[in-house]
């Protein structure tokens, strides 16, 4: 399906058949076997049985494949995966009918997901939002910049470990979290009101989130899955997009109520018509407007939200499979992750048009972003999953637009952390000979690797605080922690528990880098 997930396929195979069984109830009939699919792993392997964050099971993807192999695979589990052994909790009869619906249900058709379907999904858990404290219900600075929010899957990407975790990254306390039943994997923050923030989770189900009482005041079912959302900069308005269906929607951001859905097709790069996936969204501090990745037309589509109707500027041939982005430069320039060029295509929001394509190593993968002023020049640092002969992470002058230099790392890289006022760039290693498990950092101004942390667990997803003191890791699917770092000794001084910690987001990464404003530049300005 994806490149994303032909890379992991390896590794995920096996947490692929596990979710599937979650539910540990017995199932008899096809239509039993299908409900529990939707019920318990279409958020990860696609409502279509065509993949997503795992990859695709049906009777192609499964053809020729051992029952009795992969009946192994889900008693015993897969340490490097989601996935945990099932002896005991499931009888052989259970997993033996899982198995065969699996190898004899082709994918399927793409389900629908109206926008009609999307108001009945809404729910209002607080009616009246004046009832809720005028000021936080815990210790945290003014500005809420040293919160940082830990999308928690759980032990099988749902259930009581689901949740969106808030920490005070002054004290690395918990300070709340917020129940969201299936694996939160987006989480959002509003620039212009810090009281709100906005979980997207694999089931492309939305929350709205009092961080000041720490709550769920609404949520709304936006697809069947996808993680693709951004918030505009005046807090307005939310855009969501999907992998199944393939349409986005705009949101207010208030209300939660659908406004406009997007059906995303268009003319790929090979001169094709066809129906595409959402990749990023983003919002962007120097204009009212939303960009959204096409990630199979290879378009970026910019929308107005000044305008009626919200109007769309279509950016063509920026890419064969667009995934992730990130913004610099004020928010005016986009660095978008094309999987199957590798490249990264720089584009100019304000002209809206490419500026280049840079090269970007084996399948470039961006992750939040990683733009950082180093004497003088503005870096960006990006990661990437190919399977090469030599891994490396990609830097580019973003002033020039032209590589610098592709440094050696030990492996396959997801998600690249910089911050103005700390020494080191940190990249996830996720190649499976390493059992996922270190990060590497490389010095701003040397460009090379200078340390190796083993973080334990899965090593996913490193995220700076917002004053650059700290670097936050997810030490994930075997590890059920945070662990936190000085970020010039690093030296370890806190661990979070969680259940299967994985993305990571600091509200002053929101507020700053991703937005495509470093705090120097921000004080520059004032």
């Amino acid at each position: 399906m994806k490149n994303t997930i032909k890379m992991l396929n390896k590794s995920l195979l096996a947490s692929s058949i596990a979710m599937l069984l979650s539910s540990g109830v017995a199932m008899a009939k096809s239509d039993d076997f299908h409900k529990l699919y939707q019920d318990n792993c279409a958020s990860c392997h696609g409502s279509d049985h065509g993949g997503y964050l795992a990859p695709a099971l049906n009777s192609a993807t499964l053809k020729g494949r051992s029952p009795t192999a992969l009946r192994t695979i889900v008693m015993a589990g897969s340490f490097d995966t989601l996935m945990p052994p099932f002896y005991g909790k499931l009888d052989d009869d259970q997993i033996r009918g899982v198995i065969k619906h699996l190898q004899e249900t082709p994918k399927q058709p793409n389900p629908a997901w109206t926008i009609d379907d999307m108001k009945k999904s809404l729910k209002v858990y607080v009616k009246d939002e004046s009832t809720l404290p005028a000021k936080p219900t815990f210790q945290i600075d003014d500005k809420f910049e040293n919160l940082i929010g830990v999308a928690a899957r759980g032990k099988y990407g749902r259930g009581e470990g689901s949740k969106a975790i808030f920490i005070n990254s002054s004290t690395h306390q918990k300070v709340g979290e917020v129940p969201t039943g299936t694996a939160a994997h987006i989480i959002d923050f509003n620039p212009a009101n810090p009281r709100w923030a906005y979980v997207k989770t694999d089931t492309a189900e939305i929350f709205k989130v009092d961080l000041y009482s720490m709550q769920a005041v609404r949520s709304i079912k936006t697809g069947w899955n996808g993680p693709g959302m951004g918030v505009s900069r005046d807090g307005k308005y939310i855009m969501a997009g999907s992998f199944v269906p393939h349409n986005a929607v705009i949101l207010n951001a208030d209300t939660l109520e659908p406004l406009k859905t997007f059906e995303l097709e268009g003319t790929d790069p090979d001169g094709k018509h066809v129906s595409s996936d959402s990749g990023m969204i983003i919002g962007t501090p120097y204009a009212d407007i939303f960009a959204i990745a096409l990630e199979n037309a290879g378009q970026v589509w910019v929308i107005d939200l000044n305008k009626e109707g919200f109007p769309v500027t279509r950016i063509e041939n920026v890419g064969r499979h667009l995934h992730d982005a990130f913004l610099t430069h004020g928010g005016k320039k986009l660095m978008i992750a094309s999987y199957d060029d590798s490249i990264v295509a720089a584009i100019d929001l304000e002209k809206r048009e490419i500026i280049k394509k840079l090269e970007a190593g084996c399948v470039p993968h961006v992750g939040g972003g990683s733009a950082v002023k180093v004497d003088g020049r503005t870096l960006g640092f990006g990661t990437n999953f190919g399977d090469c002969d030599k891994t490396v992470v990609s830097v580019w002058d973003l002033d020039k637009m032209e590589v610098v230099k592709q440094v050696p790392v030990s492996g396959g890289t997801e998600s690249p952390a910089a911050h103005a006022n700390a020494p080191y760039v940190a990249v996830d290693i996720i190649s499976k000979d390493r059992r996922a498990r270190t990060v590497q950092l490389i010095d701003k101004k040397t460009l090379e690797v200078a340390r190796t942390l083993d973080v334990g667990g899965h090593a996913y997803f490193p995220e700076y605080s917002a004053d650059g003191k700290f670097l936050y890791i997810s030490a994930g699917y075997n590890g059920d922690e945070v662990v936190v770092y000085d970020s010039n000794t690093l030296q370890k001084v806190a661990t979070v528990p969680m259940e299967s910690p994985a993305g990571i987001f600091s509200r002053g990464r929101v507020k700053y880098m991703t937005r495509g404003l470093s705090p120097d530049e921000m004080e520059q300005s004032k």
